[in-house]
């Protein structure tokens, strides 16, 4: 007998997604401790399991996987080809579909691209000297895209409006938000991605003294501190509309202690699918405003996953002993932010759970 640890080990199933399959009754296990409730299969399931994880990596719902298993063994096969062929067929037409839905967003950027040819052009103070912007860079920094496939996101996004520079960054699994007070831009809306070297190259910069002054100029940015400066050519692609990717209010709110929950982050429960997928800490915020680490068989139905690792990067990004901690439903964002500056935060993509 294999437990479902090396059923999920040798199958390609994550030990969640066993469970879901033995509970919509497609993989169901030989044997079950009556006591402890763990789960054990026959060794003839292991091939039935990574036929299941095949099917499920090609995307076929779930009744015809059903179909599948029931006539996998039997002597006539003809039903399991016609549905294979069937659910092929279903792929082509929908990736021909998408290549015609892309086709045509593609024909709208290039036009906006086109009609988008005015200089961007911007010079600010920082009112707030260096420590200010030194503080907002390290709340976003660790939130740039390393991705190749994303140039866009390869860098901070700095949004100057009115008396506000807003920085951004996202790898759109996360997304920091920090801002700071500027001087001297009576002008519309100046928008720049600057790259991450020379982002911190500017970081290096703010650690002196000496007054501070941004200034963009077409696709080339400049921030000078006293007599020293860092310049560069902006990326030249565009970045999303963050402020459409903000969480609404509402929600439960926390108020945590960035060490205490750190250490149960740490060393709490934690749930992953299997080799390679990262650790998930499972989050619930209780009456009163308690939040809690869920362990495995928990089934609050309001609670949230969320890559472990991330949240401790946003924790550590968040720069105060304090963080409020907002949570909603299972599939809605989850932010992170400063009790004494709201205009602060960071924001987590939650993980679906499969059971």
């Amino acid at each position: 007998m294999r437990s479902i640890g090396e059923m999920a080990r040798d199958s390609g199933l994550g030990v969640s997604a066993l469970r879901f399959y033995d509970r919509a009754g497609v993989l169901v296990p030989a044997w079950v401790d009556p006591v402890s409730g763990y789960r054990w299969y026959e060794p003839g399931q292991l091939e039935e399991a990574r036929l299941l994880a095949r099917l499920r990596r090609a995307g076929m719902p779930l009744p015809d996987i059903r179909l599948v298993l029931a006539s996998w063994s039997g002597a006539d096969t003809d039903l399991v080809r016609k549905l294979l062929t069937a659910h092929l067929g279903r792929l082509e037409q929908g990736l021909s579909d998408a290549r015609d839905e892309f086709s045509a967003l593609r024909a709208l950027l290039d036009q906006r691209e086109n009609a988008m040819t005015s200089l961007r052009t911007a010079t600010v103070r920082m009112p707030g000297a260096a420590p200010e912007l030194a503080a907002a860079l390290d709340a976003v920094r660790f939130a740039v895209s390393t991705d190749p496939e994303l140039p866009s996101l390869g860098g901070v996004m700095f949004d100057i409006e009115g008396e506000r520079l807003h920085l951004v960054a996202t790898d759109r699994y996360r997304m920091a938000i920090a801002q700071a007070g500027v001087a001297g831009h009576d002008g519309s809306r100046v928008q720049a991605i600057v790259p991450t070297p020379l982002v911190d190259a500017m970081r290096a910069l703010l650690d002196g003294d000496g007054p501070v002054r941004l200034s963009v100029d077409g696709d080339r940015v400049t921030l000078e501190v006293g007599d020293r400066q860092a310049a560069g050519q902006c990326l030249d692609h565009d970045f999303p509309d963050y402020r459409r990717l903000l969480p609404k209010a509402g929600g439960r709110r926390a108020v945590v202690e960035v060490a205490d929950f750190r250490r149960a982050l740490e060393t709490g429960p934690v749930r992953s699918d299997g080799a390679g997928a990262p650790d998930l800490s499972v989050l619930s915020v209780r009456d009163g405003g308690t939040v809690t680490l869920c362990a495995d068989g928990d089934a609050d139905p309001d609670r949230v996953a969320v890559n472990r690792d991330f949240l401790l990067d946003a924790l550590a990004a968040g720069g105060r002993d304090r963080l409020v901690l907002e949570l909603d439903t299972p599939t809605v964002p989850i932010a992170l932010r400063r009790p004494d500056d709201e205009g602060t935060f960071s924001v987590l993509m939650p993980v679906r759970l499969e059971d």
